[in-house]
């Protein structure tokens, strides 16, 4: 018989697996940031910084002593970090590069299918060219070599060299050597990724079980679906057959929904809950979360979870927002509290805020306010401003 599991339990569990129950303010260390980013499996990277970049909020988010020079040395220096692709460009530990080996062998034909429907015949014609001038002279940026007569539109109009440098580090022989200006800057994999990272060898079966046992320990409980989606590596009929294959080391659970609905059929590791050991109460402190946050990335966990629904509207035209470019969710205890729209203006030296939005039978008490302003502090300060400003009406009353 499945194991009912309710919503508080399960909350405490998620965000127990995604580091947000600990201490925001204990001393985070070089190693212990490697450690954060094991446990957490990725972290997403995206340019955008109307505050501060994605990677940067995560981190800031679960360990408010984050420092980002220790990100940039286990990434460029260490070699303990690399760049890649999950469901999206994502920083992973360098130690689990032997399995992106499977992913770069199965999305090759892949992605040359799909870029030659998107750059259309021939969009590989520089490629040798590409990869001998690396060869030769080491590491680039793709505004290197940019052709002078191509007319660049966008992401979706690369010149010819971008595309080879794009297609090369998506399918493993080249990869992120570092960035200026958040610029990727290319090598060859071999001098970027440290040889010991390389081995050993992992057979099909390995990877797959890999995949699907590293993604339901940190899920800490999931659907096959959920499980294939976390690293994006293995097909949902993998993750099925390989909980169908492992059934002897997993249990059925009953996941209680935060909005009275039907419980969700997941798995588990026999023994769970208890083989998870104490999981303490989330810091009650407010938090401002990244919108690009594993604990939202799949949305319709997290609106199972939280009843929290959201959603990125940067690409949604501006008379169709519901709340903004760029807002923020916040996270309080174990509940989803609301989202703020927010902007460091660095000419102004502050932390512009513009509107605030609480979650139904939520309340702007007082107490919830100061705690509001004061992690609004700790981001402003975070994100190299000196104050915090508010305008007119932005607490939505």
């Amino acid at each position: 018989m499945a194991i009912l599991i309710p919503n508080d339990q399960a909350r405490h569990i998620f965000l127990e697996r995604q580091r947000l129950s600990e201490p925001p303010g204990r001393a985070l260390t070089k190693p212990g940031l490697l450690q954060l980013i094991d446990d957490l499996g990725f972290v997403q990277v995206d340019s955008i910084a109307t505050v501060e970049r994605a990677h940067h909020m995560i981190l800031f988010s679960r360990n408010q002593t984050y420092k980002r020079e220790h990100l940039t040395a286990l990434l460029e220096k260490d070699r303990d970090l690399f760049e890649h692709w999950t469901h999206d460009a994502s920083i992973i530990p360098a130690r689990l590069f032997r399995y992106w080996k499977h992913r770069f062998r199965r999305r090759e034909p892949i992605i040359a299918e799909r870029w030659k429907k998107w750059h259309g015949e021939g969009f590989d014609a520089a490629f040798e060219e590409t990869f001998q001038h690396i060869v030769a002279n080491g590491s680039i940026m793709s505004r290197d070599m940019k052709v002078e007569d191509h007319k660049s539109g966008g992401w979706w109009n690369w010149h010819p060299n971008k595309t080879a440098l794009e297609y090369y580090w998506h399918t493993g022989k080249l990869a992120i050597a570092g960035r200026a200006n958040f610029q990727k800057i290319y090598d060859l994999m071999e001098r970027v990724i440290p040889p010991h990272h390389h081995e050993p060898n992992v057979s099909h079966e390995e990877f797959i079980d890999w995949a699907c046992r590293s993604a339901l320990k940190r899920l800490g409980f999931a659907t096959s679906g959920e499980i294939a989606a976390f690293w994006d590596l293995v097909t949902p009929d993998e993750a099925k057959d390989w909980v169908k294959s492992h059934r002897d080391e997993l249990t059925e659970v009953l996941i209680a929904s935060a909005n009275g609905g039907k419980p969700r059929p997941s798995f588990a590791f026999t023994g769970f809950p208890d083989n998870l050991g104490d999981i303490p109460e989330p810091p009650a402190r407010v938090r401002v979360l990244s919108p690009f946050d594993p604990l939202l990335r799949d949305r319709d966990r997290a609106q199972r979870l939280f009843n929290f629904f959201y959603r990125i509207e940067v690409f949604v035209p501006e008379p169709k927002r519901q709340y903004g470019y760029y807002v923020f969710p916040l996270l309080e205890g174990n509940r989803m509290i609301g989202r703020i729209d927010m902007k460091a203006d660095r000419k102004t030296g502050a932390l512009d805020v513009r509107r605030l939005w609480l979650e139904k039978g939520v309340r702007p008490s007082s107490g919830r306010l100061e705690k509001l302003e004061a992690e609004l502090l700790r981001i402003a300060r975070f994100a190299g401003v000196d104050k915090v400003t508010y305008q007119d009406g932005w607490r939505g009353e």
